[in-house]
């Protein structure tokens, strides 16, 4: 434990312990896995754990197999005594599990998860590297909390796809909660990588939610999903944006190609203002 505003452990046998603790007090137990630098969205996944009744840990960990060696692992913003203060604060947490990145990745480790499914395209054609490293780390978090739940935000859609299939394909014993996206005053989705934005990239991006709105009219009036996308798609590049990566309509549950318009359906973006890559979704 240390003097911080809660208490935050650093080691799998310290967090055990304290786990143990929330437990006997009678309550079920939640978690949020975060990389840290929290912000209203992080704090909004706590306060659905609250309504739940149950004690919460937050996890604050920057996790480097989830980023290739070109993206912004090493300037990714490590706010911890701040973070600390902000859950303390906001009373949505009773415990940060914080742990080093040996005590996380001990030396001699070789284990790696391959989820298929919704990990499909999308994410995995520009961040091939990434699912991987989201679902070690996302199931090592939970088999070293063991919560009754977790919550993940709807902002990282396809994310929190892929980790309810990996949960469930594994058997591990926790429920996956979607928190829905929180958003600034212009609808742009709430990001730690907003921080890297100046005022002009900052008007630019919170054009990304308009165009997804306008691109869910056009498929709700009828429109061809392919037309709607290609639609969305050009608009971003005129709103400014510098590279598109995706604008996709695709099925809400497998993130398969929409070709059912009776299902539930999901449009999905990435793009990029200078260095920096931004994305949302939204349900059509």
């Amino acid at each position: 434990m240390t003097d911080q505003p809660l208490p935050i452990v650093r080691t799998v046998a310290a967090l055990r312990e304290a786990v143990a603790g929330l437990r006997a007090q009678g309550r079920p137990v939640g978690m949020v896995p975060t990389m840290g630098a929290l912000h209203d969205g992080h704090i909004s996944l706590g306060r659905i754990g609250r309504e739940r009744g149950a004690a919460m840990v937050y996890s604050i960990f920057v996790n480097p197999t989830q980023f290739a060696p070109h993206e912004d692992f090493g300037r990714y913003p490590r706010t911890e005594t701040a973070d600390a203060e902000r859950l303390a604060s906001a009373g949505v947490c009773d415990l940060i599990w914080a742990p080093n990145g040996h005590e996380m990745y001990p030396a001699g480790f070789a284990t790696s998860i391959a989820v298929g499914g919704p990990s499909a395209a999308l994410e995995t054609d520009f961040r091939p590297h990434f699912f991987g490293g989201v679902a070690i780390v996302v199931a090592k978090l939970l088999l070293q909390v063991l919560p009754d739940f977790a919550v993940f935000g709807e902002k990282d859609y396809q994310q929190l796809q892929v980790i309810k299939r990996m949960v469930a394909d594994l058997n591990i014993p926790v429920e996956v909660v979607p928190g829905p996206t929180q958003r600034e005053a212009d609808g742009l989705a709430l990001s730690s990588r907003n921080a890297y934005l100046d005022a002009g990239q900052r008007k630019i991006a919170g054009q990304l939610n308009l165009v997804l709105k306008d691109v869910i009219a056009r498929v709700r009036n009828g429109e061809s999903i392919e037309h709607a996308a290609a639609f969305g798609f050009g608009e971003l590049l005129a709103a400014g944006f510098d590279k598109v990566d995706y604008l996709e309509i695709r099925d809400a549950e497998t993130l398969a190609h929409a070709e059912d318009r009776a299902r539930p359906l999901r449009v999905l973006a990435a793009a990029k203002i200078g260095a920096t890559r931004l994305i949302d979704n939204m349900a059509v």
